[in-house]
Order: C-alpha cells, then structure tokens, then sequence
C-alpha cells in the first residue's frame, strides 16, 4: 500500500470517526432538548412561572426554554393587585400585556394570578383617605371594580384566574385576613361572583400551599362545596407545591388530589419547587410572612450543589411525578414556579440571600438530573 492510498484510508477514517461523533452529540442534544410540554402532552399542561424580564421580552435565553418546554404560563408578580393598581384608579398594565405577549407567542394557556390576596395587595385598597379603615360596602365595590377591569381586560386572553388565593388556616378555617375582617367570609363569594361577570369563559381557582395537610384539606372542600351549592362557579383547585428534600407528603398529596377530585372541581400543581436547603424553622411552610436570618448553616452551596443532592431532587421529582402521572386523569395542569434557578423565589425566601437549586433548569437554563429522571419517567 503506498503512502497516497494510506492517507485516502486514514482520511476516510477520521471522516468516519467524525461522523459517529457528530451522530452521537445529536442524538445527546436531542434528548437533552426533549419538550416537558410534549412529554407529557395527553397528561396535564407543564406550566412556568415569568418573572418581569422575562414578561417584558428581556430574558431571551430563559423564553427559548419557556417556548420549548412550557405550554402554560403565569406571572410570578405582574398580575398581583400592588403592582396591576399601585394607586386607586391608576392600573400599570404594561408587564401584565408582556405577559400575554408572550402566551400568544407560544400559544400557551394563559393563568392569572391573583386577584384576591391578603399579601401582596396596595394598602390604600383597605383605608380612605384619613387612614381609617373602609366599610364593607366600600371595599366591596373596590374589590369588584379591580376584579371588573382586570378580568375585563384580558377577557379571551387569560384561559384561568386564580381567584382567590390563601384564605385559609393550616386547620381549614377562614384566615382573618383584611378582606375577612372588612367584608366578612362572603369576600370569596363575591371575588368568584365577579370574575366570572367579567369573562364567563374564564376557568376560576382557588389557589393555596399546604393542601396536602388533613386538615387544610377538608377545609378548601368545604369552601368549594359551599360555592358550588350556591351556584357560584369554581372550576378548580391549586395545590401549591413548594416542598422540601426532607419532606415525605406523597400518600397524602396523592389523598389530596383525589379528595378535590370527588369534590368535582379539576386539580391543578401551582407553584411547583423543592428547595434543596434546610428549613430553618420546624415545620415547612409556604407563609411569605417568614423571614430569618441569613446563617452559614442554611446556606451550605454557596457555588455548587454536590452530585449526591443532585440526585436527590431527582429522587424527590420524579417520586412526586409518579404521584401526578397515577392522577393524570383529575390533574390539568403542572406548574413550576420559576423557569431556572437564578429566578426563584427560594433564593431570598424566607432568608434574602441563599443559593437554591429547586428546579429543572440551572442558572445558564441548561437542564439538571432531575428533568433527566422526569424524561427517563416518562418512558417507563
């Protein structure tokens, strides 16, 4: 064999061998860029929470994640009373129209959220002008007139409004919010009344954390059993779920899901994350009230997480997703609240600060072991 045909044989080798590369890192990219939305398509809609880059176009690298792996979207703030009507009769609706923008953009199910909360919302909506609290009728009218525009506004673009959110208890009672103490218990009554005035095609929620818990439970059947006898339309619940690596709730998020079920109302996953850090008070809890300082102890991955807790909110997703898929049937929809981990909430809550990992998606949107174990889920 002479040196020009050694070299043919050589040069056809290196293009063989390249070849074999290149088909092999397709076919890693390939997997690695396989839609949630897809994936789970046929079962409930994957949702995500935008913050305001993200709502106003800004964040382009976390919006190519939204439009490949999300089919549902939510504000994280926009759409909250303080920021939609920071002053009585003055409404800032540019974040809320990005929010839409971008739901028509990617043809995603549009969620509102939230119309009616006791956090969250501007403080002249509870006072007059003196500083004295108003009257219930007042407060009514001030309820309906942001619920009228709000819902109005976006009437055909906003598939679901979360209506109410977090009235109650751990034990099921009625929180004594300001809504609560001006109006009276009938406040959720009237929000759902007016939010369906405003778009009777809406689909309309009551939104809470901890459903899991016995108690809360038997509490938010109660409240939709007693809207539905009046005729008041409520169409679901949302199970918020911020969880923990510690925490083993599935038997009783999985009695959850099929008591609202019976209840005759759909279920929906909102608020989807599980912090990888320790808690710093004994029970978890998704209060926003909470705040404590900011100790090295509860803060451990300060630049990077290990393999090993990795793996463990691999264990922990798909643990929980085999809860979601075995209810596919009463679940309509999936929601993580927040699309990497540079964005959660879990970063400076309930200590400003901290490094957490909680979701799919790391801080360069590239994805992490546990949306692996939830795609490798998927085909078995």
């Amino acid at each position: 064999m002479n040196l020009k045909t050694t070299l043919s044989y050589i040069l056809v080798g290196i293009i063989a061998l390249g070849s074999i590369s290149c088909q092999t890192t397709a076919k890693k990219t390939e997997v690695k860029s396989t839609s949630l939305a897809q994936t789970f398509e046929g079962k409930f809609l994957i949702g995500t929470a935008l913050n305001t880059a993200q709502v106003l176009g800004e964040d382009t690298s976390s919006l190519k994640v939204v439009g490949t792996h999300f089919n549902s979207i939510v504000a994280e703030n926009c759409m909250k009373s303080e920021v939609l009507q920071p002053q009585q009769g003055l409404f800032d609706f540019k974040q809320a129209d990005g929010l839409i923008k971008q739901g028509e953009q990617t043809n995603s199910f549009v969620v509102g959220h939230t119309l009616v909360w006791h956090s969250q919302a501007p403080a002249w909506i509870f006072v007059d002008k003196a500083g004295n609290e108003v009257s219930r009728d007042t407060l009514i009218e001030r309820m309906r007139t942001h619920i009228a525009t709000v819902v109005g506004r976006y009437k055909g673009k906003v598939h679901g409004w979360d209506v109410v959110n977090e009235a109650l208890n751990e034990d099921g009672t009625l929180r004594e919010s300001k809504w609560y103490n001006i109006i009276g218990p009938d406040f959720i009554e009237l929000a759902f009344k007016f939010a369906h005035e405003a778009d009777p095609e809406a689909e309309l929620y009551y939104n809470d954390y901890n459903m899991y818990k016995p108690e809360k439970r038997e509490g938010a059947i109660k409240l939709v059993k007693s809207l539905k006898e009046k005729g008041i339309k409520v169409d679901g619940i949302g199970m918020q779920a911020h969880y923990g690596l510690d925490m083993e709730v599935t038997s009783d998020i999985e009695a959850s899901i099929k008591a609202f079920a019976a209840a005759g109302v759909h279920v929906m996953i909102t608020e989807l994350d599980v912090s990888v850090l320790p808690f710093p008070a004994e029970e978890l809890t998704a209060e926003v009230s909470q705040s404590y300082e900011n100790k090295p102890e509860f803060n451990p991955y300060v630049t990077a997480v290990p393999d090993s807790i990795q793996q463990a909110l691999a264990n922990h997703y798909v643990d929980l997703f085999k809860v979601y898929l075995r209810n596919h049937d009463k679940i309509s929809r999936i929601t993580f609240w927040g699309v990497n981990d540079s964005q959660t909430w879990r970063n400076y809550w309930p200590i400003s600060g901290r490094t957490d990992y909680p979701l799919l998606f790391d801080r360069n949107n590239q994805t992490k072991p546990a949306y692996d174990a939830l795609i490798e889920l998927s085909k078995n």
